[in-house]
């Protein structure tokens, strides 16, 4: 009998001990948390705009949200446990129109003047980099800056840029409006006064006649396109060490998602290669979704037969990697003929003068996909264009009996649509993707077009208030930085990078809604806001840590923001400062030239 009590007593004890553990160390079984911050302030950015104090991840997506005590509850040995130390944590950000992959393909190539400050450090920048290219190689400077984010408030002279690189071989874009070559490029390729330039562009010349270096877009950039393609390309090897880096950079700033709008001069899927191989290796940082966007002018239609033949959308041929690396539809052009180029400092295209066949074109290519069950979003910068695109629209619903309407489609940019546009989107269920490229061309904007046009320039608050699906992005890295922090500060301020108070009160949103957008309306680009947006229970864990309080900081501040700890899929893709000891390690960046090793990417200094 005493035995039998004594064993009892061994029991009880060794049962409290366990409880006492596990009260110690939190959930012991299967079900705990992989990852839990706490002590931070999370803006889930569910529909009442709730927040918490802690977030527990599961298996890669949001197991819950609370307070820190009932967080840490569901701990056990293996929870990697991490103190947020006040900070604001949001949903990843995600870029509705980012061309990803172009951007990791060119990284390691190419000089960023991205938030430089001074013309000063740019033109210095350019001398350094000069000294340590290599004979055969050139210095790039492809777009993400404006002249108005400069201390001098302007463009350099070709005389500056000349002094700057001497003999080495030199290409600085700026915006799709213009090219510059100092005078040696314009020796490797030939250039002379008898070149003739693509139509709708030219070949500047001066008083003389010579030819200044300056390549002008009128409104066409196939002659800056053409100048870019025409530059050496880098090794398969190093366009994926760009490619990881490039990524590297985008989480940095809290990107955890992006879609790829594809581009002029980038294949598919020759030159898709770089995050291919990230893809199949399975180390995506981001979760990417692409659309791909033709490149053979006058056979459009046979591309995308050809793609939809191959292709299924919501994959990328044999990688099945769910909401991860994934096909889309078509766009952002569908056909060339019905462009009209963002270009600010040349007259309005019209499709109807200056394009007669668009509306054939681009009727038998929006059919296609919509038979195909296809989406797809198209590039359209002014009002008129968007009325004429949406007659097409109309008649090939009409003609499939509604089925271009259950299918998702959208616009891209919409600078100056319409109202009444407006309501024709929505009666087609259509979407819109707007894009921070008024930041950076919104001062030449207003010189040919006037202050008083430029104060709802898109209507995103207009287009929200109607209920139309919107989702933000920069359309990074050539017509605007990649950084999202300048396009939210656009967005809650209505300035340029320069200062400039385009919008009116009416169209700056709040931060909280700047925040949706870039969050929860670009997923619905992708198809995809039941899964990823919000931090609410069983949504994707795709998050970023701010380095300051988004919803607190001055306007000011909100551009130099960035993220300390980002984490996607419910792992940590990026950490810095107190952080940085969760970062991957990544392998050097090649080439040994490359301006990224001596430079980085955003120039945040």
């Amino acid at each position: 009998m005493k035995r039998y009590i004594y064993l009892i007593v061994i029991a009880i004890l060794v049962i409290s001990c366990k409880e006492a553990k596990q009260t110690e160390d939190g959930n012991d079984n299967a079900d705990a948390a992989d990852l839990i911050v706490h002590n931070a302030n999370v803006a889930i950015m569910d529909a009442d705009r709730n927040y918490a104090k802690a977030i527990a991840i599961k298996d890669g997506k949001v197991l819950q949200t609370g307070s820190s005590e009932e967080i840490l509850q569901l701990k056990n040995e293996k929870t990697t446990v991490i103190d947020g130390k006040g900070k604001t944590l949001i949903p990843g950000l995600n870029d509705s129109h980012l061309h990803l992959t172009r951007g990791g393909r060119f990284y390691n190539a190419e000089l960023r003047w991205d938030g430089v400050k001074s013309l000063k450090r740019a033109l210095e920048m350019l001398k350094e980099q000069t000294a340590r290219t290599p004979e055969g190689q050139w210095v790039r400077v492809i777009g993400g800056w404006s002249p108005f984010q400069f201390e001098e408030k302007r463009l350099f002279t070709m005389e500056e840029l000349n002094e700057a690189t001497g003999d080495v071989p030199t290409y600085v874009l700026f915006l799709y409006s213009q090219g510059y070559l100092n005078q040696a490029g314009l020796d490797i390729l030939g250039i002379d006064e008898n070149t003739k330039a693509p139509e709708g562009s030219r070949f500047e010349k001066g008083p003389d006649g010579k030819l200044t270096g300056v390549l002008i877009a009128e409104p066409n950039p196939g002659i800056l396109y053409a100048r870019i393609g025409s530059l050496p390309p880098l090794t398969q090897e190093q366009m994926e060490n760009g490619t990881k880096h490039f990524y590297r950079e985008l989480n940095s700033f809290g990107i955890t998602s992006g879609i790829d709008a594809g581009g002029g001069g980038h294949k598919f899927p020759k030159d898709y290669t770089g995050t291919r191989a990230l893809a199949e290796a399975g180390e995506m940082p981001i979760r990417l979704s692409y659309y791909l966007f033709p490149q053979n002018k006058g056979a459009e239609y046979e591309e995308f037969q050809d793609w939809m033949a191959n292709n299924e959308v919501g994959h990328n041929g044999e990688i099945h990697l769910s909401h991860g690396y994934e096909l889309e539809g078509g766009g952002e052009f569908l056909t060339w003929s019905a462009g009209d180029f963002e270009n600010f400092l040349a007259p309005q295209p019209l499709l109807n003068r200056d394009r007669p066949t668009w509306r054939k074109d681009l009727k038998r290519i929006v059919r296609l996909h919509v038979d195909k069950g296809w989406p797809f979003r198209i590039h359209a910068t002014y009002g008129e264009t968007i009325s004429n695109m949406l007659d097409v629209f109309e008649e090939v619903n009409k003609e499939t009996n509604g089925k271009l309407a259950s299918k998702r489609w959208l616009f891209d940019h919409a600078e100056t649509v319409k109202e009444k546009d407006l309501e024709r989107i929505k009666m087609l269920n259509g979407g819109i993707a707007i894009q921070a490229r008024m930041a950076y061309a919104g001062e030449y904007f207003v010189e040919r077009y006037g202050a008083e046009k430029a104060k709802a320039t898109p209507p995103v608050a207009k287009i929200m208030e109607m209920g139309i699906p919107v989702g933000a992005g920069t359309d990074g890295t050539r017509v605007a930085s990649y950084n999202p922090w300048p396009a939210l500060y656009w967005l809650v301020t209505g300035k340029t990078v320069g200062g400039l108070q385009l919008s009116e009160p009416s169209n700056i949103l709040s931060r909280e809604d700047a925040l949706h957008l870039y969050t929860k309306g670009s997923a619905w680009i992708s198809n995809e806001e039941d899964v990823k947006g919000t931090l609410e229970n069983g949504m994707y864990a795709d998050f970023a840590l701010l380095s300051d309080d988004y919803f607190s900081v001055s306007d000011e501040d909100v551009k130099n923001l960035k993220s300390v700890l980002t984490v996607t899929d419910g792992k940590i893709v990026y950490g810095s400062g107190d952080y940085k000891k969760y970062n991957t390690e990544l392998p050097e960046i090649i080439p040994n030239w490359s301006p990224v090793k001596y430079y980085g990417g955003y120039q945040n200094k």
